[in-house]
């Protein structure tokens, strides 16, 4: 009997919805769980009968000599072992596909509801515990469709079929294998209340190593540098030896199931065999008869035990099964946007729409009873009496009203948690408004499709995020059927094209773990060639100058002015130096525009702006 491995056994809150969630998975498939199902019962009824055929082999043939039947008789009974091993083949392989088949379409639709979960969920939930659901959970249903549905079926029946045909073979000896099975099926439940307890304890202790490795590892610059690598060796022998315990209290009483069960099935055995061979000596069962028995008895305790461990596997397979539904089951991004963005070309002083790529976009606004009206894109954002907090009783934004016309360059500046960033993201339509507008070109953008309103919108932000891929497929994410050589004029006008091309295989050069090989400032600069070879009307810079020198800073800013001639940019920046040139700067406090103008003014104002810009005032 094998070890059972646990995996970190829960019940799943709700098992009956879980499961008829999971059975709609199964039923895309159902004939071939069927064919499964079918393949499960020919392999065992060929095992239970192949025991069974013991009795007339023996009876028949064996005792009295009978060497020509003995051999027919073992031939019809390897024909019918055959038959069950190749069913066993047959639904392994068919198991085996069907499985992977239906967890592909749950890790598939699991992706795709991701990608349609608004930011503020994962505001609330962590990286790793949604990063769970793809693995640990997935892994486990995955684990228990391979192995458990159809072992279930087959120890089901197994103990089932053995039980049925040692009553047929001998109802009075039965009763004793019956009460061997009582006492094995309360130890395996006692065991396995005690185990898991412990086995939760060594969860828990595993969670808290992996932690701490894993925060050690990435903070090793530091470790090193304050000398503390003698302190945090104690700390993880601490956590290493509570693993140790409660991974000896867990293993100790699992290591008890096996033995205990092959002991109690040892002495069901000898028990059986000497009742059953008094039985043959005094005439009330025959020798066949016995024989077919004891094979019985020695077989019924592994489907047993083995169907307890299935059933474990397939609860906790339930608990990961259930929170990956719930997953799917958070309310999805919201968007009732009629407005979509389409090519135009001009033709007699009009916009026409136009199938090809022309560089030109305008807004295509549904009118009832008439066509729709062509809205050229420009850039026009508007804000007036924005209030917006991330939960409703914490306001970010106190009645905000602000406009950006094409080609003007808007700054933000202020201390943090002033509402900066909040700002920009109300324009991507991260987030909802409480009450106010913000329009686009003279459209509510809540009339505006996410996905068109965002492909308007190009965003650089402080935290660079790189894919893997090469540096050209990184600078082309900011658009798809960009070419390489549009690639290569963007990176030359965020002024990454030198040291690209410095790299070993230049534009070809494979990036991995958020381009871990390159400086955060080549990061950042790759993160604004992405936005430069988008060209989009809007180009918003969320402190994405912060990792740059001042030098290659002013080098960016001629190649961004070059590309949004005529275009709109908002900014937002700690130093000071990089707003001087915008066309109206906004300093924020506590969600609301205490100032705005150009440098000059702001200055004259002698007002917050006058206080951070001389060093009076320190932006927190």
């Amino acid at each position: 009997m094998a070890q059972y491995k646990y995996t970190g056994y829960k019940r799943p809150k709700n098992t009956k919805k879980t499961l008829l969630h999971l059975l709609g998975y199964l039923g895309h498939h159902k004939w071939l769980f069927l064919l499964v199902g079918l393949l499960v019962c020919i392999s065992t009824g060929a095992n239970l009968m192949g025991t069974y055929l013991l009795k007339p082999v023996i009876n028949r043939f064996i005792m009295p000599g009978d060497m020509s039947g003995l051999v027919r008789a073992v031939v019809r009974m390897g024909g019918m072992y055959l038959c069950g091993a190749l069913a066993t083949l047959g639904y392994n392989q068919l198991m085996i596909k069907s499985a992977q088949t239906v967890v592909q379409e749950i890790r598939r639709d699991l992706f795709v509801h991701v990608q349609k979960l608004p930011l503020k969920y994962f505001d609330a939930h962590t990286h790793g515990e949604l990063m769970s659901r793809f693995t640990n959970d997935v892994d486990t249903v995955q684990e228990a469709m391979n192995n458990s549905f159809a072992m279930i079926i087959q120890n089901f029946l197994m103990l089932f079929g053995t039980v049925v045909m040692m009553m047929v073979l001998s109802v009075r000896l039965s009763l004793i294998v019956l009460v061997f099975l009582a006492v094995m099926f309360a130890f395996i439940r006692f065991n396995g209340s005690r185990s898991r307890k412990y086995f939760q304890r060594q969860q828990a202790e595993l969670g808290r190593i992996n932690g701490f490795v894993e925060e050690m590892m990435a903070g090793q610059k530091v470790e090193k540098v304050f000398n503390h690598e003698k302190k945090d060796f104690e700390n993880f022998c601490a956590l290493n030896e509570s693993y140790r315990k409660e991974a000896t209290s867990a293993l100790t009483y699992t290591g008890m199931q096996v033995p205990t069960i092959v002991s109690l099935s040892y002495l069901n055995y000898a028990v059986s065999a000497c009742v059953g061979g008094l039985y043959a000596i005094a005439g009330l069962l025959d020798i066949g008869s016995l024989a077919s028995y004891l094979v019985y008895v020695r077989q019924s305790a592994m489907p047993l035990n083995q169907f307890t461990q299935q059933v474990n596997l397939l609860l906790t397979a339930l608990a990961g099964a259930e929170r990956i539904f719930d997953l799917m089951e958070a309310e999805p991004e919201s968007d009732e946007g009629d407005v979509t963005l389409c090519n135009v070309r001009e033709e007699k002083g009009a916009l026409v729409e136009t199938p090809e790529r022309t560089g030109h976009f305008a807004w295509k606004v549904p009118e009832k009873g008439t066509e729709a009206r062509l809205v050229s894109l420009k850039g026009d954002v508007r804000f007036e009496n924005v209030v917006f907090g991330y939960v409703p009783e914490k306001r970010i934004l106190n009645g905000i009203s602000l406009y950006a016309k094409p080609g003007q360059k808007i700054a933000f500046v202020g201390s943090t948690g002033a509402g900066k960033t909040t700002i920009i993201n109300l324009i991507n339509r991260f987030y909802e408004i409480q009450s106010g507008t913000i329009t686009y070109d003279g459209i509510d953008i809540r009339r505006i499709r996410k996905a068109d309103l965002r492909h308007s919108l190009a965003m650089v932000i402080q935290e660079t995020h790189l894919f893997t891929g090469t540096i050209a497929d990184n600078i082309r994410y900011g658009r798809l059927d960009a070419s390489d050589e549009e690639v290569r004029e963007a990176a030359r006008i965020a002024n990454a094209d030198s040291f690209i091309r410095r790299l070993p295989d230049g534009y070809d050069t494979m990036l991995h773990s958020d381009g871990s090989n390159l400086s955060q400032g080549q990061r950042q600069l790759l993160a604004i060639a992405r936005a430069a070879v988008a060209r989009p009307p809007v180009l918003i810079l969320d402190e994405a100058t912060s990792s740059i020198d001042t030098r290659t800073e002013r080098l960016i800013e001629k190649g961004m002015d070059a590309i949004m001639d005529g275009r709109t940019v908002f900014v937002i920046a700690h130093r000071l130096s990089t707003v001087r040139n915008s066309r109206a700067i906004m300093v924020l406090e506590h969600g609301e525009i205490i100032e705005r103008g150009d440098h000059e003014a702001l200055l004259e104002q002698k007002g917050r702006y006058y206080q951070l810009y001389t060093g009076q005032f320190e932006l927190e």
